[in-house]
């Protein structure tokens, strides 16, 4: 089975953000990139798959050279190979676009990625994904299996959760608890820096561009209301925060 894993460079949550350029650009200098947890979540499970069935995974990722630490990483974890489309990912339409174009041409049975990233957290790739393939595409997942060419899939739903199979060739955002995130060991870490990166040009032009970054607005001043004054904490409540 061929698994296609499609993986974000993102900031660490830790970071501190800025822009330059009259905040017109994210400000990169000092910033540490981490796999996207959820690409995570995707990743160990495709590992599994591939341990338990047979197979390759593909570690793909549409950014520029400087995710390529990220990439390594990935393929420390267990992936057998990698593409990176070179360029920089500002459009999520762009990114499904370039993704699409990869697995056409690759025949890939299962295609996996994060449910979101947690820069942009638009939730939207996999689906336009799927859209572009002509294939099915179900988020979020918590839980798969793969029987016979059928993918048999639990995902979370609005008050509960939710049972599927669907047949292959098909594309699912990922997330908790599908599998537990793998560290990558010596060895991984070893064999990574003779595996196979191949990067490529994308295709077609990003449709949309940023005009402007904003930082949120600060917290405001913090009001500890003893216990015993419930009255006054209510009358703030009411004329201040005014959620009452």
């Amino acid at each position: 089975m061929k698994i296609l894993v499609c993986v974000t460079s993102v900031p660490d949550t830790t970071a501190k953000i800025s822009f330059t350029d009259g905040d017109t650009k994210f400000n990169k200098a000092g910033v540490t990139y981490i796999t996207g947890p959820y690409d995570d979540y995707a990743l160990s499970r495709a590992i599994e798959l591939k341990e338990k069935l047979g197979g390759t995974v593909t570690v793909l990722n549409v950014g520029e050279a400087d995710a390529e630490p990220v990439i390594r990483k990935c393929l420390a974890i267990g992936a057998d190979d990698a593409i990176r489309v070179n360029c920089e990912p500002t459009d999520s339409y762009f990114v499904a676009t370039q993704i699409a174009a990869i697995a056409a041409t690759e025949k890939y049975d299962l295609i996996l990625m994060g449910r979101e990233s947690i820069d942009f957290n638009s939730g939207v790739v996999h689906g336009l994904v799927g859209e572009l393939l002509g294939i099915p595409s179900l988020s979020p997942v918590m839980k798969l299996e793969i029987e016979g060419g059928v993918a048999k899939i639990t995902r979370e739903i609005e008050g509960g959760k939710e049972d599927l199979e669907a047949n292959l060739p098909l594309v699912l955002g990922c997330q908790e608890p599908i599998a537990e995130w793998k560290i990558p060991n010596m060895r991984g870490i070893m064999t990574a820096r003779t595996k196979p990166l191949k990067v490529v040009q994308p295709v077609g032009e990003n449709l949309t561009f940023t005009e402007k970054y904003q930082l949120p607005a600060p917290k405001g001043a913090c009001k500890m209301i003893p216990a015993e004054q419930a009255e006054e904490l209510i009358a703030l409540l009411k004329t201040e925060a005014k959620v009452l």
